[in-house]
């Protein structure tokens, strides 16, 4: 009898001391709960788009960046990450083939469908991680929205940190001036150059121009939609062929890092949640 009890107590911390995977879609049903146990409840949302890099960096670029970061970074650090979600805002970039922008009210209500489909899975903690430079504005008005109806669950929004050491070193390695590089340039190019070099057409870099045309000459205390359009029509910001696997590697290393501190900051984040639930309890009715 005893032997039979040892056994019984021990197939659950067999179960639960195997690899899970970290990615949703490859999680077996019968592991579920024990993803759950092990997050901490915690799952990530990479968002994206799909729009061009300039001539020669992937369509699909923010998506390959923000998947190896959840990929890699829970490998230490688990949580659930969930599959590509490339429905962000890229308005800015209909002009071309590839992009794949939807209305802005569906893209809202879709992204709140999401988070509210991961949490009846199980989870209270969703970290938002973003590598889409036109993403931020919404992602934090859609979170700033999450105080409009009571929730269960919490949203965080993880953008990665940049120590002076690693800014210093990334500024030795650049061949390009950061100011310029802004969309599809050396540092975009140099992460893809990193993660998935085999997807670079480097040579086509130079086919269109990625300098600023400054077409639009309002000061500084006035921001218009059409901005970025006026200033790049080419959807190209910077010059891809001076990209280096060295730079893509630093960069890659160090929002690794940066998101492993904020999934084990968030697993281990009770007061959020807490503090969230006084403050519907306090709304008045």
């Amino acid at each position: 009898m005893r032997t039979l009890i040892a056994v019984l107590l021990f197939i659950p911390l067999i179960s639960f001391g195997q690899d899970i995977p970290s990615r949703w879609d490859e999680i077996t049903f019968s592991d579920w709960e024990s993803a759950l146990i092990k997050s901490n409840k915690t799952c990530i949302l990479p968002i994206g788009v799909l729009e061009k890099h300039g001539p020669g960096v992937p369509i699909g670029s923010d998506l390959i960046r923000a998947r190896e970061w959840a990929k890699r970074a829970t490998k230490d650090e688990y949580a659930v990450v969930f599959p590509d979600y490339f429905y962000g805002q890229i308005n800015e970039a209909r002009q071309h083939y590839g992009t794949f922008s939807l209305p802005s009210s569906l893209a809202m209500n879709l992204l709140e469908a999401t988070v509210e489909e991961i949490a009846r899975n199980g989870f209270n903690k969703i970290i938002i991680i973003n590598s889409h430079g036109g993403n931020p504005q919404m992602i934090r008005y859609f979170i700033q929205n999450q105080l409009g109806k009571k929730k269960d669950y919490v949203v965080y929004f993880f953008q990665p940190d940049m120590p002076e050491k690693v800014r210093n070193e990334m500024m030795s390695i650049r061949k390009t001036d950061l100011s310029t590089d802004q969309h599809g340039g050396e540092r975009e190019a140099s992460e893809i150059k990193y993660l998935r070099p085999e997807l670079l057409r480097l040579e086509r870099s130079d086919n269109e121009s990625g300098e600023n045309l400054s077409r639009l000459n309002l000061p500084g205390t006035l921001y218009t939609a059409i901005w970025w359009y006026a200033s790049y029509p080419n959807h190209y910001a910077g010059d891809a062929k001076f990209a280096s696997k060295e730079l893509g590697e630093l960069i890659t290393n160090n929002t690794i890092n940066s998101l492993q501190n904020a999934i084990k900051a968030v697993k281990n984040d009770q007061t959020t949640i807490e503090l969230q639930k006084e403050y519907f309890e306090k709304i008045k009715r």
